[in-house]
């Protein structure tokens, strides 16, 4: 097992792949860099779309329109033309933070992760939007990541990558609101950091490992099951894609190394298709 380059773009913080199956895009970000890339299955060209503010995640609406998370907010952006709308601002009063991982939930709930952009401070949440409400889940988030659900909706998981616990809670199945207290699902060790995930078809939390240089597979009861090496340190998040939502794509980050760093990983910033056959789940259409 291993992957191949899929997209040989260099990012410096790739991240937010998803895939829409309607238009057999996979859609991912380099959040530092201000730009959306998109590269359709399996073999096109690399478009890469120069973007005014940073931007992390993308989910679709319709044919015609996505929903982009970014630091001033949630944007809804026209698939044809690249035209921005800000549909819902957020931490208007906390402009040295961004938006980071994100995902929607089976009912059309949007789950939005922020953090300062330097790092520095716990000033970030994890926030829950759906048809138009956003409600705060979680504050005092340094790097929240690994947000992704169930297949059947009951359970959400989640990290501030910083604490090395990822969590799960259960949730309400019809609009993604938990309804308990987290509790701790995985706890990571000393090779890396928990970054971005994604729960396939039978309940399996694939999760990339930021300086791991892997993908991490864990089973519903949080068993280690398999792991899936990347050529690149800081892989960041996974996603599934291809017609039946078979295959799983990875993206990677050169940020914060130094010259000396780079130069031994020189795959990384570049997406990675992984050489395995997966069950995975297209994304669910997110509800405004």
């Amino acid at each position: 097992m291993g992957a191949n380059v899929f997209s040989d773009v260099v990012c410096e913080l790739g991240e937010g792949p998803a895939y829409d199956p309607d238009s057999e895009t996979l859609f991912w970000f380099d959040i530092n860099g201000k730009k959306l890339l998109a590269k359709k299955w399996p073999n096109g060209e690399t478009v890469v779309h120069e973007l005014p503010v940073m931007a992390s995640a993308i989910a679709v609406i319709d044919g015609g329109r996505q929903l982009i998370a970014t630091e001033t907010g949630l944007h809804i952006r026209d698939a044809r033309t690249g035209t921005l709308t800000l549909h819902k601002e957020m931490e208007t009063d906390l402009p040295g933070n961004r938006s980071n991982d994100s995902r929607v939930h089976p009912s059309g709930a949007f789950w939005i992760g922020t953090m300062p952009k330097d790092e520095s401070i716990n000033s970030g949440a994890f926030y829950w939007y759906f048809k138009g409400e956003m409600k705060t889940l979680y504050t005092g988030v340094k790097v929240p990541n690994s947000i992704c659900f169930s297949p059947d909706g009951r359970v959400a998981y989640f990290i501030d990558t910083e604490t090395k616990s990822l969590k799960r809670v259960d949730v309400d199945p019809s609009n993604g609101f938990p309804t308990g207290a987290p509790k701790e699902f995985v706890r990571g060790g000393s090779d890396g950091w928990i970054d971005g995930s994604v729960c396939d078809a039978d309940g399996v939390v694939w999760n990339a490992k930021w300086g791991g240089s892997r993908v991490d597979a864990y089973s519903p009861d949080g068993t280690l099951i398999k792991s899936v090496p990347v050529p690149a340190v800081q892989s960041s998040c996974p996603a599934f894609l291809g017609p039946n939502a078979s295959r799983m794509a990875v993206t990677s980050a050169w940020k914060g190394m130094n010259a000396t760093q780079r130069a031994a990983d020189p795959e990384g910033g570049k997406t990675f298709l992984l050489d395995i056959v997966v069950k995975g789940r297209f994304e669910p259409k997110v509800a405004l």
